[in-house]
């Protein structure tokens, strides 16, 4: 709640500042305008007497006014909304404070300024001064007399110094201090420091300190040396560190070298260009999916449930949460009757109406108390497994390889999860998925639009208890970071996201010495090998951690997410990270057929995204409850229709191909790779109705009496 009222809170200062400059929009033009003046007065000829007479005329008596809008105007220089952020506070500040009494937040290392400043703000709450003294007078009157500050204002950002300060240097050092914009300035570096983790909450799961968290030195010690050899890493810091130098060193040299040769790069003017190479036609592609949709069997997505269900008996893992055995009636009927109301988003009373012999009150039951996350996950891994035997999926994939991606689903907007997405538009949450490049969804997950996506890149590989197990993961622009990068190379994982804005990517040099032919200009940066060297036991503990179970890969991600000169951990998995992120990006540019498999991959998910919301047509397409358990459990079933209707699908498709090679048409491996699983053209989803003209309805009577006096209808109404 405290990160959402800030985030908001910043988000309408941002919002202000625009409309403040559009406001604002005259008066800059008028300063540019008065600047231009004064400059062709000052190149005009003459002596410099005569130069500044006609500056002097230019400017006038308006020399003040000028200044003013000109320390108008550089207080929101580097787009500074801090100042207009107090129109907004007041409305937040009680419970802000009220959160912060609550709250018990402490430090993560030595570094305890903020806690003081935490604690001088409770001191000064109901204070009324504008300004507030940090400074006290020890030893008055006396030849000792010093003054001592109360408060260490050196964390303080520049952007907010003058504001809270009033002066544009930090020395000397102010003895007041604006209560008002001090106060905002505190509670937005907390914000800052819980999500780096330099601030913790005492008891937190979220947002404890995430150092308790992780395996003991002694547990280090004992499994350091097993990881290395699983990860085939050294786990050394100077081998380490050579290791990785090495690599960098040889991919990049091999990268100058054919670079002459790479036709689809270009590298000119500090800016390189990728031509995208031309869409590929799969002979024979068009006439097989012909084919196979003029054989393929009508199903009501009901039934294509039950027959997953009768040839895998997924509903095994559905039994009372309390772990007593109670009697259910028909308990398989249930279970898919509860997957099919929540997976389609129907709603309990919805589903009752168009199933019989089901009454709301049964399904609402068996959601809440036999079935959970964890047992429908267990479903969708049975039937991935199962999935898994099929070999229409080879041609596909490997199931080496795993992509990520997003979709929105719109939740009401008075709901602590619920988020405006920029790039979605509206209120919602994030459907997070790992797909398999065999198609077949692995791991699903539901997250706030605001979060950063891919913190939650590594958790469903890492919680993927199935047989198909990747070790390469594909994701979208949002999984370019350095420290994810990191992350995934010391778990033995690799990360192969699609690359855009390519300006904003920094190439690292192995070290300063090094040159080269063609390219030198892309590398602008050198890696921190001693950074990296020092810190390398203290990240190879949390891939350990991680490994263990003992902490999930979201939760450090989220505290590696954000820059904080006081996290000394982050510095470094961010420094390995732009190694091995440098490594990649060479690879990326030098294999087109590379470049066209991750396309191919993230394409995989976007359409799964699409094939799990096309499922999900009950509800307006809204996720109505405001529990975020229940919110999970909705994205959860809905994987598993998603999962069962892909089986199924496959099924049907292996028959069509088993028949049509019986039959002697041609069939290619590259058009049957063309294939895909997401077929729902042939899937009925509301099930059959009934157009029966026989029917008797009864006879109107439209003079039937609705209230015991009939006469009252005509009765005067008596006024008020």
């Amino acid at each position: 709640m405290f990160i959402k009222q800030m985030q908001q809170m910043h988000q309408k200062g941002k919002t202000a500042l625009l409309e403040y400059r559009v406001k604002t929009q005259p008066r800059t033009d008028e300063l540019i305008e008065t600047l231009r003046d004064v400059m062709l007065a000052y190149q005009k000829d003459g002596d410099i007497s005569q130069r500044f007479a006609a500056i002097e005329s230019v400017i006038g008596e308006q020399s003040q006014s000028i200044m003013e809008q000109c320390n108008a105007h550089l207080n929101h220089v580097g787009n500074n909304y801090f100042s207009l952020m107090q129109d907004f506070y007041k409305s937040y500040r009680a419970n802000l404070f009220r959160l912060l009494e609550v709250l018990p937040l402490r430090s993560s290392t030595q570094d305890t300024t903020m806690e003081k400043a935490i604690q001088f703000l409770l001191e000064n709450r109901n204070s009324r001064q504008t300004y507030l003294p940090i400074t006290t007078i020890e030893n008055a009157g006396t030849e000792a007399e010093k003054i001592k500050l109360r408060l260490d204002l050196g964390w303080i950002p520049a952007k907010w110094w003058q504001l809270v300060t009033e002066q544009r240097n930090r020395v000397p050092m102010p003895e007041t201090i604006h209560r008002r914009h001090f106060e905002v300035c505190v509670f937005s570096h907390i914000l800052l420091e819980l999500k780096s983790g330099d601030l913790y909450i005492e008891g937190s799961s979220d947002y404890g300190d995430y150092y308790s968290q992780l395996i003991s030195w002694t547990e280090y010690k004992a499994a350091i040396e097993e990881y290395g050899k699983q990860v085939e890493l050294p786990t050394d810091p100077k081998l380490f560190v050579s290791h990785v130098q090495q690599w960098l060193t040889t991919r990049a040299s091999a990268f100058d070298e054919a670079f002459p040769a790479n036709v689809d790069v270009d590298y000119q003017h500090d800016r390189l260009v990728i031509r995208k190479p031309k869409a590929k036609i799969v002979p024979g592609a068009d006439q097989l999916k012909a084919k196979i949709a003029e054989r393929i069997r009508p199903v009501n997505l009901l039934d294509s449930l039950i027959d997953t269900e009768l040839w895998l008996n997924w509903t095994r893992f559905f039994k009372p949460i309390s772990g007593h055995d109670t009697k259910l009636d028909q308990p398989i009927a249930r279970y898919l009757a509860t997957t099919f109301c929540y997976g389609c988003n129907l709603g309990p009373s919805q589903t009752a109406c168009s199933l019989k012999d089901f009454d709301r009150r049964q399904i609402s039951h068996v959601h809440q108390r036999h079935i959970d996350l964890d047992k429908l996950q267990a479903a969708i891994t049975a039937i991935i497994n199962a999935y898994n035997r099929f070999n229409l999926p080879k041609y596909w994939g490997t199931g080496n390889q795993a992509s990520v991606d997003g979709t929105k689903w719109d939740i009401y907007e008075n709901n602590l999860l619920a988020e405006y997405h920029i790039r979605y538009g509206g209120y919602g949450g994030i459907g997070y998925y790992h797909v398999s490049d065999t198609y077949i969804a692995l791991f699903s997950h539901f997250i706030p639009c605001g979060v950063w996506e891919a913190v939650y890149i590594l958790d469903g590989l890492l919680h993927n208890q199935s047989e198909i197990q990747p070790d390469t993961i594909h994701g979208d622009t949002q999984a370019q970071s350095a420290t994810v990068f990191a992350l995934a190379y010391l778990l033995g994982i690799t990360l192969m996201p699609r690359i855009r804005n390519w300006k904003e990517l920094i190439f690292y040099r192995p070290t300063r010495s090094v040159h080269y032919n063609h390219v030198d200009s892309l590398f602008t940066d050198t890696v921190n090998w001693d950074l990296i060297e020092t810190h390398l036991p203290d990240m190879l503990r949390v891939a350990l951690s991680i490994k263990s179970g003992k902490i999930n890969a979201s939760t450090v991600l989220r505290k590696l997410g954000t820059n904080s000169t006081k996290n000394k951990l982050y510095q470094a998995f961010h420094g390995l990270g732009c190694a091995v992120r440098t490594v990649f990006l060479l690879q990326y540019l030098n294999d087109a057929h590379l470049r066209t498999s991750i396309h191919a991959a993230t394409n995989k998910s976007e359409s799964f995204n699409h094939f799990v919301q096309w499922l999900s047509f009950g509800g307006e397409g809204v996720i109505s409850s405001n529990n975020r358990e229940e919110q999970r459990k909705m994205i959860r079933y809905n994987h598993l229709i998603a999962n069962c209707l892909i089986f199924y699908n496959v099924f049907e498709i292996s028959r069509i191909l088993n028949e049509l090679r019986q039959e002697g048409f041609p069939l290619d491996a590259e058009a049957i790779a063309a294939l895909s699983p997401y077929w729902t053209q042939h899937v009925n989803r509301f099930g059959f109705y009934a157009l029966d003209l026989n029917r008797c309805p009864p006879p109107i009577d439209y003079d039937a009496p609705i209230v015991q006096n009939a006469d009252s209808l005509n009765a005067p109404t008596s006024s008020l």
